[in-house]
């Protein structure tokens, strides 16, 4: 297995780390966390991505967001909590105009994708 492939399956099972405790701790995000560790799966390894893509936590909490493209309520705003206020430490941290106007953007098409482009079941 080449380096490349060692860090994309090391960092895989970081995030599905991460995101199995997302499962217990409501503030860590699970559905990002494991769409990153798949990522992470698929770019390092076939035999770790088939394996990934056979787990419990990957049918309950990613096989429905994969294949229809939606998310529960509950899980948009989980998400959108988190990632908010991470962003509002990072808007009240900086000082810069221009950081402050690319923050304030992206939430905005946070917002308009969650909306616009993920059903909610």
């Amino acid at each position: 297995m080449k380096i490349k492939n060692i860090i994309f399956v090391a960092l895989g099972f970081l995030f599905l780390g991460l995101g199995a405790l997302g499962i217990v701790l409501p503030l860590l995000p699970t559905t990002p966390l494991l769409l990153l560790a798949s990522y992470f799966f698929v770019k390092g390894s076939k035999k770790f991505e088939v394996w990934f893509k056979g787990t419990s936590i990957y049918k309950k909490h990613l096989d429905d967001f994969v294949k229809n493209r939606s998310l529960t309520i509950k899980k948009k705003i989980i998400i959108s909590l988190f990632s908010d206020s991470m962003i509002l430490i990072t808007f009240l941290f900086t000082e810069s105009t221009i950081v402050r106007v690319i923050l304030i953007l992206v939430v905005a098409y946070k917002y308009y994708y969650f909306i616009a482009k993920i059903k909610t079941v």
